[in-house]
């Protein structure tokens, strides 16, 4: 018996009971669900939301696979500088990417693992069929952590996400605020040694003498809010050779995600350009305020107020937060004209944050969860502006 039919079996045997929606899951997962309609349907399509989730996932996956590479390049490039020298030929080693297997797998492993058996807890107990709005999250959370972060703690932030920033609204569809955000910001206020400074970017292995066989460093945005001048080139900010959170770092695999992204009508064009163009109107104004010797380089803004604004695009999480968590549509604003507000003020709120948080030198994830909670009442003036403008016209023409 093949294994679609003995889940089939199992999901009959189970039906009515509460684990009907355990196996359920598990069928309609790996299998189209072989249920026809018996009335009338008014929407026929090929898409539901387990492929819509699939969909993103396959968008993540180059960012997976390169935060992997990148891992293990970080980790031997911060003991030989000298490999920084010739990327491309250091890059995809097979050395790199067993780092990035045994430090970034067991993230994925534990994010899915926990969070998939919350979801599968609440199914049961609720008795509804098991959500597949975390097939994303679960996707998304190792990808904006440090590749050093403790699983334990990992797993601690992953259950606070789900249960207080998902399954307490109701579940899929009726959160607020981002869950992958939500278990982000989680890590970042109550571990806050873990999520910044100097020692969380690289793999930190110890050989058997007992001594650190890595020496870490500052990303991009911590040497800019010390006044240091960064290391890397502008291929290096592009591409993504450079440290960070373990799927942040490439933008141009973001960037190709994003036209896949576009390309299916999974996500939103508008939510994406806006928050380009909000971070690079606020980084603009930065730049200005440096040129107008408005503050000195003694100041401890300089750094990060003097970056050109284009640079700002390329470096922290901008790129993948605007892509992949602003377009997220349960959160984000519904209406055509709310989402270029919400892009831009997404855009422009984070180089802000970024700027002026004396703790953390990156705001996006900040900014996105901020607009979450405004998103409703951006798309609530629009409608009014929209009703109000066509009750005018309606004025006009019967007068």
């Amino acid at each position: 018996m093949s294994l679609k039919n003995k889940l089939h079996d199992l999901k009959e045997k189970y039906k009515g009971t509460k684990m009907a929606p355990a196996f359920n899951a598990f069928h309609t997962f790996l299998y189209t669900p072989n249920e026809v309609t018996h009335n009338g349907t008014h929407v026929k399509a090929a898409d539901d939301l387990k492929r819509t989730m699939n969909t993103v996932i396959m968008a993540l996956v180059p960012c997976l696979i390169f935060g992997m590479f990148n891992a293990g390049y970080q980790h031997y490039a911060a003991i030989d500088s000298s490999l920084r020298e010739d990327v491309l030929a250091n890059f995809f080693t097979m050395d790199n990417l067993w780092i990035g297997i045994i430090k970034v797998l067991p993230l994925v492993v534990v994010s899915y693992g926990v969070g998939l058996v919350i979801e599968f807890i609440f199914a049961v107990i609720k008795g509804h069929e098991v959500e597949e709005g975390y097939l994303v999250t679960g996707m998304l959370v190792p990808l904006i952590v440090p590749v050093d972060t403790p699983l334990w703690m990992l797993a601690v932030a992953v259950a606070f996400g789900v249960v207080i920033g998902k399954e307490v609204f109701g579940g899929t569809g009726m959160n607020i605020l981002n869950p992958a955000l939500t278990i982000r910001a989680f890590l970042f206020f109550a571990y806050p040694t873990w999520m910044s400074g100097d020692k969380v970017w690289v793999y930190d292995a110890v050989n058997r003498a007992g001594t650190a066989d890595a020496i870490s460093g500052e990303t991009i945005l911590g040497s800019y809010a010390q006044n240091l001048e960064p290391v890397y080139s502008n291929w290096d900010k592009f591409f993504g050779f450079i440290p960070g959170s373990v799927g942040e770092t490439s933008t141009f695999l973001i960037l190709i995600g994003a036209a896949f992204l576009i390309f299916t009508k999974i996500g939103s064009w508008r939510i994406i350009v806006s928050t380009f163009i909000g971070a690079a109107v606020m980084g603009v104004i930065f730049n200005q305020v440096v040129a107008a010797d408005i503050i000195t380089s003694s100041s401890k803004f300089y750094g990060l107020m003097s970056a050109p604004w284009w640079e700002h695009l390329m470096i922290g999480g901008l790129a993948f937060g605007a892509v992949y968590m602003a377009t997220d549509p349960v959160t984000a604003s519904q209406t055509n004209r709310g989402k270029w507000i919400y892009g831009f003020l997404i855009g422009f709120i984070s180089i802000m944050i970024r700027v002026f948080n004396p703790a953390y030198p990156e705001g996006v994830f900040l900014a996105i969860l901020l607009m979450n909670v405004f998103a409703p009442t951006i798309d609530h003036y629009v409608v009014r502006g929209n009703v109000k403008r066509r009750m005018n016209r309606l004025k006009v023409k019967t007068a």
